[in-house]
């Protein structure tokens, strides 16, 4: 179960953050993060089904995946690791993705940062975790930046309901 702390704060540069805290140890968030078999479990938008096509824990390792709907509608994307510090940190450069794990725009804005430089971190306190999300667009024009930070709540809105399937998940596993 996670409690009702998740809010996505903008900052006055472009950065996006976001926090959740979870009703459960460190060390099992990090692995539903990092085992393709867990994160099938929950990564993604709600009616989408996870397809893991690579997934090497190691700087300059790939998370490369594929997401299905329901009405057969794809799309891809690949984190690339910068810094793994097991169970507490990951650092990735995130985009969009073609099945070959090519770099692509956004599936809906041609404006959007073709990739965000994102580091996830875990702490943990009596049992419970907190996961902070941090992310920038990487390499980015001012009109992407500027497409970034008006996508901020519609990023939250989309992390929330993610993280509500992650805390379900780990109700399910402990």
């Amino acid at each position: 179960m996670s409690t009702a702390d998740q809010q996505g704060q903008y900052r006055d540069s472009s950065d996006f953050v976001i926090s959740q805290t979870f009703d459960a140890p460190r060390d099992l968030v990090f692995q539903s993060w990092v085992e393709p078999q867990r994160l099938a479990q929950w990564w993604g938008p709600a009616g989408f089904t996870l397809s893991v096509l690579a997934l090497e824990l190691k700087p300059g390792g790939v998370f490369h995946y594929g997401m299905r709907a329901d009405n057969g509608y794809e799309m891809w994307g690949k984190f690339t690791y910068q810094q793994i510090d097991a169970p507490e940190r990951i650092v990735s450069i995130l985009s969009f993705a073609d099945q070959q794990g090519n770099p692509v725009q956004h599936p809906a804005s041609a404006t959007w940062p073709l990739e965000s430089f994102n580091t996830m971190t875990l702490t943990e306190e009596n049992g419970k975790t907190t996961m902070t999300l941090r992310s920038t667009p990487h390499k980015a024009t001012d009109e992407q930046h500027k497409t970034f930070v008006e996508g901020h709540a519609s990023m939250t809105e989309g992390f929330k309901a993610t993280f509500a399937q992650l805390a379900r998940y780990l109700a399910t596993v402990q």
